[in-house]
Formats: structure tokens, sequence, C-alpha cells
């Protein structure tokens, strides 16, 4: 995990990876809820036997937004800023969904930091590019440009 005081101090690790997470799995549970919770019920991804009959590899896979949803979960023991406030979400500059996510995936995300930029207020802008990286696949699930913004 990456420590620092403040928030303008990861500006010395601008351009640099910050780390790699732990791994989550990714079952059909959290697939079923996010699914209830977005009206997104494609069978492609709630349609346990379909799948089995249809997709390749047989398997139902996760919503791209589920995957991208994790990256605070997967953030979460990555970087610590001691003199932080608060933190908020500032938005995407670009995500792709490179690779489907099977059900019983596990899941890591490997971080760069890409800009830190002052903002009003005492604020940090962060903008981290994010690889979501599949345990056994070559090709990653999803690669994602967000920025927060961090208030010291």
């Amino acid at each position: 995990m990456l420590t620092v005081e403040r928030p303008t101090d990861l500006e010395a690790h601008v351009g640099k990876e910050i780390g790699i997470s732990d791994w989550v799995t990714v079952d059909q549970a959290m697939i079923d809820a996010f699914a209830a919770a977005t009206g997104d019920d494609q069978w492609i991804h709630v349609d346990v036997e379909r799948a089995a009959r249809e997709l390749p590899g047989g398997r139902t896979i996760a919503h791209g937004y589920l995957t991208l949803s994790l990256l605070p979960r997967l953030h979460a023991g990555l970087l610590q800023v001691k003199r932080r406030t608060r933190s908020v979400n500032y938005g995407s500059n670009r995500v792709r969904f490179t690779h489907p996510v099977p059900a019983g995936s596990r899941v890591r995300v490997r971080q760069r930091l890409k800009a830190v930029d002052a903002q009003a207020d005492n604020g940090i802008r962060v903008t981290t590019e994010s690889t979501i990286e599949i345990e056994g696949v070559e090709r990653p699930a999803c690669v994602a440009e967000t920025m927060s913004v961090l208030y010291g």
C-alpha cells in the first residue's frame, strides 16, 4: 500500500504504479444483485442454464458496469492518505471493457497514477489508470481512466 501524509504528496508518484489489489471473486450472487439493482437482467448475465448451452465457456458473464463498479473495492487497499478529510468521485475519461468476466472468476486491479491537479477548497484531483485483470486470462477485463478529488 502506498501511504502518504497529504493529498499533495501524491505529486511525487505521478507516472508510477500504485499497486496491485487482492483478488475478488465475481460470483453469480454478485451478478444477480447487480442485475436487480440496475434492471439489466439480460440472459447472458442471469440465466445460468441458457449460458451453459449458448455462451462460449458455458458460464454467465458479469455486466461491464459491474466490473467497473468494483474499482472502489479493489482500490481500497492500494492507497492511504493520512490527512485526507474526504474524497469524491469526479468521473471517467475513458473506459474500455476488453474481455468478459465469467461468473466465478477472480479479478484484481493494477493501478497507475497518471496525474495530480490542484482544485479549489484544498482539493487535489487524482487521475488514475486502472487495469482490471482476470485470473488466468492474458487480456484485461477493463481498462479505465478515472478521477477523484481528495480534500486535505
